[in-house]
C-alpha cells in the first residue's frame, strides 16, 4: 500500500512527539489514535507561567547567559521573557530560538572593541580614511569650525554593533516581530525627547534589541515609528512591571546592573556624570525590586570588578551568572520540569520556523537629503540598483556601509514591498563635526644614541565641497623634518570611483649619506618645492590605482662638514602607483593585507644618458592564533640611471643597524613579526599591550655585487608595544649578526 505523503508526516511527528514527551509508542501509530487519545499537553501537570526579566548592565550582561545554562540545567521552563539593554539583546536571541552554545559562541568571537569603538572598524571604511591613517596613524580627532574646536561624539557607528546582533539570531528571526517569536518576549526602551518607558511588542525583533541597547554615549539612538529611542535602563532597567501584565505568576529577576561607584572614585567630571545616570538606574531598579512577590525568585551575580565595558572579561560574567543560580536552586527546583517534559520543551522553543529573506527586485531606491552631501552620491555608494534582486538584509547592509565614508551619525534604512517590488529608503544623518576634521599627532624615533627625530604633525579633511563629493586635504608636519601639503580630491561624478588629484608640497629635512661599509660620511640638507596632477579609480573600499606628472624643484647644500654653495635640480616626474590596504589596525593588525607597487621615471636622462626610474614593492600580510598576531613583510626596491639609492636599517628595518646606513643600487628586506596580547588599553585611551619579537634578513646589492645568503644581514628585536589614541608605541631592543646592537623607543609608524 503506498501512503500519501501527508500521512506519513503524521505517523514521524506522532512517534517524535511520543518519545519527546514519555508517551507509549503505540500512542503514536495511527492518526486516528492520536485524535482520540488525550492531548499530551493536556496530561501534564498544571504549572505557574514563569517570566524571566534581565537587566541592562552592558558587559556585565553577558551573566544573562550563564544564567540560561544554569537554569536549563535544573530543567526550569521559561514562558516569557522581558529584557533591558543588554538583556534585550540576550532575552531577545533566546526568545527567538538561540541556543545558550549559540550565544557562547557568539561572545567568544565577537571584538567587542570593534563594536564599541566611535567609529566602523577600519577594514570596513572607504579606501581614503584608511590612507588617513597611514598618513597619520593617530585617533585623535576634532571637529573644525571658524567658531572653535569641538569633540566628536563618543557614540558608537551602527555597523559593527548591527552585525554582531543579527550573528546572534537564528536565520530568519532577524525581522520577525517580537509577539510572534517561539517565547513572548517585550523589549524595553526610552524615548530620548519625551523620557516616556517605550514597551517594544510588536517591532521587528532586531530593531527592538538595537533600540535598546542605544546607550546614550556609547551607541547611536534609533528611530522607532517616529519615536527617537535609547536604552531603556534609564526608566525601566529591571522591567518587572511589564513580565507581570503579560500574565507572569512566578518572576526570575537577574539584576547586573552596575553599581554606584564610591567617593574615591568620583574624581573627573566624567565619572560625577556617569554616577548621575547610574543614580536614575538605580532607582528605577529599587522601585522594581520592591514589585517582587514571595513566590518570584531574584537573581543577583557576583560581578565586582567588572565594569559596564569590560567586554574581554566574559568569560566571569557568564561564570558568574552560573553561579547566582546555583545559590538560588533551593526556590527554582520547585519549578523544575520532568526530564522528558523539559526536553519536549527545548525542542518547540528551538524550532523556530525558519522565514526565508527571499530576494526582491528593487523597484524603488531613494536616499533622503541630508544637508551638504549629495544623496545621489549616496545612492551610488550604497550599491544598490534598481531592477536587481535584493534581500532585505542585503538591503539593510547597503545602508550600513556607507558608515565608511566617517562623515555620517546614523543611518537609517527602511525596506518596504508592496505589489510593484521591493522600495528602499535610506535616512542618513551627517555628522557634524566630521565635515572639517582635524587629527593632531605626535611621533618619536630614537635608538638613544645620536640617531633621534620627533614631529608633531596634523591633517585637516574639508569634506562634500561639491555635489560631487571633493575634498580638500591638508597634511603639516614639524620637527626634524618640516612639510606642509594640500591635496584637492575630486571624483569624476557623483559617487565616482575615478578621480583627479591636484596637489602642493613642501619639505625641508636633513639626509645623512653612508659609505658601503655603514659609516656616516655627510649630512645634506635639502628643500623642495613641487606640483602634480594624479588621475586614479578606487578600488572599491580595499585599493587603489593612480598615473601622476609632478614638477619638482630641490636645492640643496652639504651641512656636515659645512659647505654653504647651494644646489638645485628641476626635475619632472611621472609616477604610477598599485595600492591595498585591508588591514585592521595600523598599530598591530592581526588580519589584511597591505600591498604597494611604486613606479617612478624622470621625463629627461641622467648625465650617462640612461633615463633615472625607481622601482618598489612592498607587502605585509597580518595573521593571528589564538592570542597571538604577527604579520609577514617583505620588501624590494631598485634605482636606476642614477636614481636616488635605496635604504635600509634600523627597528624592524634590519635592527640593531644604523637608520638608513645599509645603501645601494637594489636593496631586499623580509621579515617575520609575532607578539602576544598580554593585556588591553581602556577603549578609551587605546587597544592591546603585546609583547613580541621579530626576525629579519635583508642587504642591498648591485648588477656588479649580486646578492647572496651569505652577504645577508641577519637581524632580530624583542619589544614591548601598546596600541595608544597617538598611535603605537614601542619599546624594544635589536641587533645585527656580526654588526651593531641598539635599544629603540618608537611613538607611531614603523614599516
Amino acid at each position: 500500500m503506498v501512503i500519501p505523503r501527508t500521512l506519513a508526516a503524521a505517523f514521524c511527528c506522532g512517534f517524535l512527539l511520543a518519545a519527546a514527551i514519555g508517551l507509549p509508542a503505540a500512542a503514536a501509530q495511527t492518526p486516528a489514535s492520536t485524535a482520540t487519545s488525550v492531548a499530551p499537553d493536556a496530561a501534564l501537570k498544571p504549572r505557574p507561567k514563569v517570566a524571566l526579566v534581565l537587566s541592562g548592565g552592558g558587559a556585565r550582561g553577558f551573566a544573562h547567559i550563564g544564567v540560561l545554562r544554569a537554569l536549563q540545567e535544573l530543567r526550569v521552563p521559561v514562558d516569557f521573557v522581558v529584557g533591558t539593554s543588554m538583556g534585550s539583546v540576550v532575552g531577545g536571541a533566546y526568545a527567538a530560538g538561540s541556543s545558550v552554545e549559540q550565544l557562547e559562541q557568539l561572545v567568544r568571537r565577537t571584538d567587542w572593541n570593534a563594536v564599541v569603538a566611535d567609529r566602523p572598524p577600519r577594514d570596513e571604511l572607504v579606501y581614503r580614511r584608511r590612507e588617513e591613517d597611514l598618513l597619520l596613524p593617530s585617533r585623535i580627532e576634532f571637529g573644525a569650525k571658524l567658531d572653535g574646536i569641538s569633540l566628536p561624539p563618543a557614540a558608537a557607528g551602527n555597523e559593527a554593533l548591527e552585525l554582531a546582533l543579527t550573528r546572534v539570531l537564528p536565520h530568519g528571526a532577524r525581522d520577525k516581530p517580537v509577539n510572534l517569536l517561539q517565547l513572548p518576549f517585550r523589549s524595553v526602551a526610552s524615548d530620548l525627547v519625551t523620557g516616556e518607558l517605550v514597551e517594544l511588542n510588536d517591532t521587528p525583533l532586531f530593531l527592538a534589541m538595537r533600540a535598546s541597547l542605544a546607550v546614550p554615549g556609547v551607541f547611536a539612538p534609533v528611530r522607532v515609528n517616529q519615536r527617537l529611542l535609547v536604552d531603556g535602563g534609564l526608566v525601566r532597567n529591571l522591567p518587572v512591571d511589564v513580565a507581570r501584565e503579560m500574565g507572569a505568576d512566578v518572576i526570575i529577576a537577574v539584576n547586573v546592573g552596575t553599581p554606584l561607584a564610591q567617593e574615591k572614585e568620583l574624581i573627573s567630571a566624567v565619572s560625577v556624570a556617569q554616577q548621575m545616570l547610574q543614580i536614575l538606574t538605580e532607582q528605577n531598579v529599587q522601585r522594581s525590586l520592591k514589585e517582587l512577590r514571595p513566590s518570584d525568585v531574584l537573581i543577583a551575580p557576583d560581578l565586582g570588578g567588572i565594569g559596564f565595558l569590560d567586554f574581554a572579561r566574559h568569560d566571569h560574567a557568564m561564570k558568574a551568572g552560573e553561579a547566582a543560580v546555583r545559590t538560588m536552586s533551593a526556590q527554582l527546583v520547585k519549578l523544575a520540569l520532568p526530564e522528558a517534559q523539559y526536553a519536549a520543551y527545548e525542542v518547540k522553543r528551538l524550532s523556530a520556523p525558519v522565514g526565508i529573506d527571499q530576494p526582491v527586485r528593487l523597484a524603488k531606491l531613494e536616499v533622503a537629503p541630508s544637508g551638504r552631501i549629495n544623496p545621489k552620491e549616496l545612492e551610488v555608494q550604497s550599491g544598490l540598483q534598481v531592477g536587481q534582486l535584493v534581500t532585505n538584509e542585503q538591503a539593510q547592509a547597503a545602508g550600513n556601509q556607507l558608515f565608511g565614508r566617517g562623515d555620517l551619525a546614523r543611518v537609517e534604512t527602511e525596506v518596504h514591498d508592496d505589489k510593484d517590488g521591493r522600495s528602499v529608503l535610506i535616512k542618513p544623518t551627517e555628522a557634524d563635526w566630521a565635515r572639517s576634521r582635524l587629527r593632531v599627532g605626535l611621533e618619536l624615533t630614537s635608538d638613544f644614541t645620536e640617531n633621534n627625530a620627533f614631529e608633531l604633525k596634523v591633517m585637516h579633511v574639508l569634506s562634500s565641497l561639491n555635489d560631487w563629493g571633493a575634498e580638500l586635504r591638508t597634511v603639516g608636519r614639524v620637527g626634524t623634518e618640516r612639510a606642509v601639503g594640500v591635496q584637492f580630491w575630486q571624483p569624476l561624478g557623483a559617487g565616482s570611483q575615478w578621480y583627479v588629484a591636484p596637489s602642493l608640497q613642501y619639505n625641508s629635512a636633513a639626509i645623512d649619506i653612508f659609505n658601503q661599509t655603514g659609516f656616516r660620511q655627510a649630512r645634506y640638507a635639502y628643500n623642495s618645492q613641487s606640483g602634480s596632477v594624479a588621475l586614479g579609480r578606487q578600488l572599491g573600499h580595499w585599493g587603489d590605482i593612480r598615473y601622476g606628472v609632478s614638477r619638482e624643484k630641490q636645492v640643496f647644500h652639504q651641512s656636515i662638514p659645512e659647505d654653504r654653495t647651494e644646489l638645485s635640480e628641476i626635475q619632472t616626474i611621472q609616477q604610477l602607483s598599485f595600492n591595498i590596504d585591508s588591514l585592521d589596525t595600523v598599530a598591530f593588525p592581526t588580519r589584511g593585507t597591505l600591498f604597494s607597487l611604486d613606479w617612478q621615471r624622470l621625463m629627461h636622462s641622467g648625465s650617462s644618458g640612461a633615463v633615472p626610474t625607481r622601482q618598489s614593492v612592498q607587502g605585509l600580510q597580518a595573521f593571528h592564533v589564538d592570542r597571538w598576531a604577527g604579520h609577514v613583510y617583505a620588501e624590494w626596491s631598485r634605482s636606476q640611471g642614477g636614481g636616488s639609492a635605496n635604504n635600509l636599517g634600523g627597528f624592524l628595518r634590519l635592527s640593531g643597524s644604523t637608520p638608513q646606513s645599509i645603501v645601494g643600487d637594489r636593496t631586499l628586506l623580509g621579515r617575520v613579526v609575532m607578539a602576544r596580547s598580554i593585556g588591553a588599553m581602556p577603549a578609551a585611551l587605546g587597544g592591546d599591550v603585546r609583547l613580541g619579537f621579530s626576525l629579519e634578513a635583508g642587504g642591498a646589492y648591485s648588477p656588479s655585487s649580486p646578492l647572496r645568503w651569505g652577504s645577508l644581514h641577519q637581524a632580530a628585536s624583542g619589544f614591548f608595544a601598546v596600541d595608544t589614541r597617538f598611535g603605537p608605541l614601542y619599546l624594544g631592543a635589536g641587533t645585527t649578526k656580526g654588526g651593531n646592537s641598539s635599544a629603540y623607543l618608537f611613538l607611531g609608524p614603523i614599516w
